[in-house]
């Protein structure tokens, strides 16, 4: 059963009871659809939000379907190139060009340290702001040598990460780092 809210908004009751929203529309002479969420995590007025952006879309000459198809895809992207992601790749390298197990430790112990803050981060949003404020962080417990160590294992991830095309640069490349003053 579907209960009409206006401007293509509606609400799909199925047999066993689910409330699910979806927006009717035309696009290039074709009927569609596009899912908006269920009821009621997704309540009437996110519900009317997000049919007024998907019609801004569609005045637009875009269509909204396609849009949220592609943006889900970003979104998959951006979570399969986080920090975290490509410095297991780069250690799982590391092992296959059988580096000393020691060192692939001492990568390991180094990239633990950046993970709280950079880990989930996708690769390519990461500014040398943040990388900064990670050395920081361990520059002022006094680990100096530790903070240089680490700044050159960050920047092994970025190198990998723009090796394999999931990042632009390494945002601390060019930069002299100066961590004590």
């Amino acid at each position: 059963m579907k209960l009409s809210d206006g401007g293509g908004l509606q609400l799909l009751v199925t047999p066993t009871g689910g409330k699910l929203w979806r927006l009717a529309y035309r696009f290039d002479g074709k009927q569609k659809q596009l899912a908006l969420g269920a009821y009621p995590a997704v309540g009437l007025a996110d519900a009317r939000k997000a049919r007024d952006a998907a019609k801004a879309t569609l005045a637009a000459g875009v269509d909204p379907s396609e849009k949220a198809k592609v943006d889900r895809a970003a979104r998959k992207v951006a979570t399969a190139n986080t920090f975290g992601v490509i410095a297991d790749e780069l250690i799982d390298k590391m092992g296959r060009e059988r580096k000393a197990v020691r060192t692939i430790a001492k990568v390991t112990w180094l990239l633990s340290i950046a993970r709280p803050d950079l880990g989930q981060r996708p690769i390519a949003d990461i500014t040398a702001a943040e990388v900064l404020r990670v050395l920081k962080a361990v520059d002022e417990r006094g680990s100096h040598e530790t903070a240089k160590r680490l700044r050159a294992t960050i920047g092994g991830v970025f190198r990998y990460a723009i090796a394999t095309t999931r990042a632009e640069n390494d945002p601390i490349a060019s930069r002299r780092v100066k961590m004590r003053e």
